[in-house]
C-alpha cells in the first residue's frame, strides 16, 4: 500500500465516527484561525510600520544633532501628556564649523550625504479654485532614495530646476480640487512675507504628488530643493551671513554594512554627538503591537493545546473501537511500524483539515474585513495603505504545517498503543 492509498485510508477511518471527527477538527479549526489572523494582523502592521520607515529614510537613516541638544530630542520623542520641567541645557544648539569638520572623518558616514534641512516659514498655501487660505509646512527629502507612498502622482525630482511640490492628504480637496488624481499638474501658490515690509512673495508651485495618509511625516508637503532654495534665500535675505550659515540638525545616511544602529550611534556619542535613527522613532509603536499579538498568540496557542488534548481522545477511543480490526490485521503479518503510521496519518489529517479550515475562513474574514475598514466610514479609511490583515504564502503555509507537526506528536500516543498491542488479546477484545 502506497503513501496515497495510506492518506486515503486514515481519512475514511477517520470519518466513520463524524461528529467526534467534526469535533475535533472544529477545537483544532479555532486555534489555527486565532493564530492566522493574529499573524495576518502582525503581518499588515510592520508591513505597514516598514513603509513608514521607509518614507523616513530607511534603515540607514540618522538625524545628528550636537551633545548639547540630547535633553531636547528626548522631549521631541517623549509619549508623555504631562509638561516637563524647563531645562536651560534643552535648548537646540548650533553646529560650528570644526563640529562638522569633525564629523565629516567619523567613519561611516560620508559627508557628501549631508543634508541640513533649512526653515520655511511659508505663511500660507492656496490655489485659484479657491478663495481660502491654509497652513502648511513644506520641505525638501534629504538626498537618497526615499518610497514615501502616493495615492496619486510622484514625489518631486532631486535634480529638477522646476517648483514641485507633493502636497499632504486633504490638501487636494481643500484647494479646490475634485480628487487627488485631479489635482496633479495644477499649480499652487505658497505664499511667504516679506520680513521687513511684511508684504507677500508668491511661488508658484505644480503638484507633481498626493501623499498617501500615515503615522509619520517628512517635512510636511515635500517641494523641489530649487523651490526650497528659492524660499528660504528669500526669506533670510535680511539675515545676517553668519546667521544664514548656522547648522542645528543634519540628515544623512550611514553605512549599515559596516555598523549596526547602536555602533554608529556610540561613535557620535564618543565624537559628541547625538544620533536619532528611524528604529528611534517608529520602534516604540512596532514594540507596542508585538506585545498585543504575542498576548493574542498565546490565546490561540491555548486553543491549540485544547486541541491536541482532542486529537488524543478522539485517536484512543478509536484505537479501542478498532482493536480487533488491529488484532487481524496484525494475525495478517501488517508490521507494528505500519499500524503506527496509519494512526500517525491520521492525527496529521485532523491537523490538516483543522488548519486549512482555520486559514480559509481567516483569509476570507480578513479581505472582508479590510474592505470593510478602508470603506467610507471605516476606522482605517484615512490609511488606505493600512491593510489591517496581510496574508502571503510565507505567513500562512508555516502555520498549516506547525498544526500538523503538533498534531502528530498528539497522535503518537495513541498510534503507539495500537501498534503495541497483542495480536492475541486483540482478536479475543469485545
Amino acid at each position: 500500500m502506497g503513501l496515497f492509498e495510506i492518506i486515503k485510508t486514515a481519512n475514511h477511518n477517520l470519518f466513520r465516527n463524524k461528529v467526534r471527527t467534526f469535533l475535533t477538527i472544529l477545537a483544532i479549526f479555532v486555534g489555527s484561525f486565532t493564530i492566522v489572523l493574529n499573524v495576518a494582523i502582525n503581518a499588515g502592521v510592520n508591513s505597514f510600520i516598514d513603509e513608514q520607515t521607509a518614507s523616513l529614510g530607511g534603515d540607514d537613516y540618522i538625524m545628528i544633532t550636537s551633545s548639547g541638544a540630547v535633553s531636547m530630542m528626548n522631549s521631541m520623542m517623549s509619549t508623555s501628556s504631562e509638561p516637563t520641567e524647563y531645562n536651560p541645557n534643552q535648548t537646540l544648539s548650533a553646529m560650528n564649523k570644526e563640529q562638522l569638520d569633525k564629523l565629516g572623518k567619523i567613519d561611516g558616514l560620508n559627508p557628501d550625504d549631508f543634508y541640513i534641512a533649512k526653515q520655511i516659514p511659508v505663511e500660507y498655501i492656496t490655489s485659484k479654485e479657491t478663495d481660502k487660505k491654509y497652513n502648511i509646512t513644506v520641505g525638501a527629502m534629504p538626498p537618497g532614495d526615499f518610497n514615501i507612498a502616493t495615492t496619486a502622482g510622484t514625489l518631486p525630482s532631486q535634480d529638477t530646476k522646476e517648483y514641485e511640490i507633493t502636497l499632504e492628504p486633504g490638501y487636494p480637496k481643500a484647494l479646490g480640487f475634485g480628487s487627488d488624481e485631479d489635482a496633479i499638474g495644477k499649480t499652487v501658490t505658497l505664499v511667504m512675507l516679506d520680513t521687513m515690509t511684511n508684504n507677500p512673495i508668491e511661488f508658484k508651485a505644480k503638484v507633481v504628488g498626493v501623499q498617501a495618509p500615515g503615522v509619520v511625516a517628512v517635512n510636511g508637503s515635500i517641494i523641489s530643493r530649487a523651490l526650497e532654495d528659492a524660499m528660504y534665500e528669500e526669506g533670510t535675505k535680511y539675515y545676517p551671513a553668519e546667521q544664514k550659515e548656522l547648522v542645528y540638525a543634519i540628515q544623512t545616511r550611514f553605512d549599515n554594512s559596516k555598523y549596526t544602529e547602536d555602533e554608529i550611534k556610540a561613535k557620535l556619542k564618543e565624537a559628541g554627538f547625538v544620533g536619532l535613527t528611524v528604529s528611534d522613532m517608529m520602534g516604540m509603536i512596532r514594540t507596542f503591537f508585538d506585545v498585543i499579538m504575542i498576548v493574542f498568540t498565546i490565546f490561540g496557542g491555548i486553543a491549540l493545546l485544547a486541541a491536541s488534548i482532542g486529537i488524543i481522545n478522539t485517536l484512543l477511543m478509536s484505537v479501542e473501537e478498532r482493536t480487533r480490526e488491529i488484532g487481524l490485521d496484525k494475525a495478517l503479518g501488517m508490521s507494528s511500524g505500519r499500524i503506527f503510521l496509519e494512526f500517525a496519518v491520521e492525527a496529521i489529517a485532523l491537523g490538516f483539515w483543522g488548519s486549512a479550515f482555520g486559514v480559509l475562513v481567516a483569509i476570507i474574514i480578513g479581505n472582508i474585513t479590510n474592505t470593510l475598514v478602508h470603506a467610507p466610514g471605516g476606522f482605517l479609511e484615512a490609511l488606505p495603505t493600512f491593510n489591517l490583515f496581510e496574508f502571503t504564502p510565507a505567513n500562512v503555509i508555516p502555520i498549516i504545517l506547525i498544526v500538523m507537526f503538533i498534531a502528530f506528536l498528539a497522535g503518537t500516543a495513541p498510534a503507539w498503543k495500537a501498534a503495541h498491542k497483542n495480536p492475541i488479546d486483540a482478536l479475543r477484545y469485545e
